[in-house]
């Protein structure tokens, strides 16, 4: 195509669908990431708590200040806060890996109608009188 000719519709809908997928896709890697981060220091903290004895003090972080816990309480809550984070990670793994077959498909999509719009270009030109 030249640089004169408009983008047909059905390419720019394919294109604007194939961008809101990226970004889709960029959305869910980056929650992903934060639970994954997140996971690591709530593990991080469930070995602390386990080598402590039930003899020491713990606090609990929330939001700006530490409130005093017991050591069982936190340990229970961090593994409920760990197996939140499994599932929460499980689900976005799924949505990323259908978003990857989503954006293959468009991706496949956009190529053929390409191709498809270059040999019809192409036979207009052949059979066009001159």
């Amino acid at each position: 195509m030249s640089s004169n000719q408009q983008i047909p519709p059905w390419l720019q809908e394919q294109v604007a669908r194939l961008q809101q997928l990226q970004q889709n896709l960029q959305a869910i890697m980056a929650q992903k990431q934060h639970l994954e981060m997140e996971q690591l220091e709530t593990e991080r903290a469930l070995e602390v708590l386990k080598k402590a004895s039930d003899n020491d003090t713990v606090f609990k972080n929330a939001g700006s200040i530490l409130i005093k816990s017991t050591r069982q309480s936190l340990i229970s809550e961090l593994e409920e806060k760990k197996e939140l984070s499994n599932t929460r990670i499980t689900v976005l793994s799924k949505q990323e890996v259908r978003i990857k077959e989503n954006l293959k498909e468009a991706e496949a999509k956009i190529k053929e109608m390409l191709r498809g719009a270059a040999e019809t270009g192409q036979q207009q030109k052949t059979t066009s009188p001159k």
